[in-house]
């Protein structure tokens, strides 16, 4: 054979592979981001609105432009049921503050039964809330319940009494069934953020001679504040679209004392099957929730930049 028969050809080197350009590999990555909020949130928004616009009912629906809206700010059911729900709201958000910061404070500290409160704290939050409801429903039972038992037997009342039978009591016992509920997991947040302080700055003010209650004040509180106005508003927003706890305690009752939107709309488009009044009263709950929370916003932006400035 020739030399050209043993001549071997040369190897081209594979091209390399082009890289994706960085603004389309970016808008893949939070594409499903983006599916999952037009699938789950946006549509049925869109869907609530239009519905909001008509009457429909089981039977069918039809166009009625702005009359679900006029009914409901023509009536003055609908100005007290939105101040009742803010009331409860700002009611049951402060409670859930004041005792998360105490319990937080007491896990962070070294005082005797501190994991004895650890283990106590969790069960709220870990029960189920129908199962932890419904205990407090029994609770509150005039007859065999174990509140108006107590009280019987301190000489405090003379007959049994329904604390869900009264327009005020079942009010307040909701109140506090809801702070039950929601005070473990805002004890939890800030007692990340208590743990989170430097120790540097609690043993600079103990060599200056500051006692605990100034120390609280002037570096747990300040330091801890951007999380407790984030907390609140989480908290806020939950517990204004509250259902259950209401729901399994009182229906809305008793005569309407527990009826918040949540509750009020519930009972428009499912109980009554009202879906266009129902949906125009979704669509009112998320106007009063997103300018609810711009306002929280902004003052929390305000207070991270107090703050973060020292």
């Amino acid at each position: 054979m020739s030399e050209l028969g043993h001549q071997s050809v040369p190897m081209r080197s594979a091209a390399p592979r082009k890289a994706l350009p960085e603004a389309i590999f970016a808008w893949l990555l939070i594409a499903p981001a983006i599916l999952f909020i037009l699938v789950i949130v946006a549509w049925p928004l869109l869907e609530t609105i239009r519905l909001s616009f008509t009457d429909a009912r089981l039977g069918g629906e039809s166009y009625v432009g702005l009359e679900n809206y006029r009914d409901l700010f023509g009536s003055s059911k609908f100005y007290q049921t939105v101040a009742r729900t803010f009331y409860w709201m700002g009611l049951s958000v402060s409670l859930k503050i004041v005792m998360g910061l105490i319990g937080a404070t007491i896990l962070n500290a070294a005082v005797p039964g501190k994991a004895l409160f650890r283990v106590l704290v969790m069960p709220p939050w870990v029960i189920p809330i129908a199962i932890g409801v419904i205990g407090w429903k029994w609770l509150y039972n005039g007859y065999f319940g174990f509140i108006s038992g107590i009280l019987q037997r301190l000489h405090i009342i003379s007959d049994p009494v329904a604390l869900l039978a009264t327009k005020t009591s079942a009010f307040y016992a909701a109140v506090v069934t809801d702070v039950w509920v929601g005070t473990p997991m805002v004890t939890l947040f800030l007692l990340a953020a208590m743990q989170g302080v430097s120790r540097d700055l609690y043993e600079a003010a103990w060599v200056d001679g500051a006692n605990r209650w100034y120390r609280f004040r002037r570096i747990t509180i300040p330091q801890i504040m951007p999380v407790i106005v984030s907390m609140a508003l989480l908290s806020a927003i939950w517990t204004f679209n509250s259902f259950d706890i209401i729901w399994i305690l009182t229906e809305g009752g008793p005569r309407g004392a527990t009826t918040t939107l949540i509750i009020d709309t519930y009972k428009v488009a499912i109980s009554s099957q009202r879906f266009g009044e129902g949906a125009a009263r979704a669509v009112v709950i998320v106007a009063l929730l997103s300018i609810f929370s711009l306002f929280y916003l902004y003052f929390l932006g305000k207070i991270n930049r107090h703050y973060g400035g020292k």
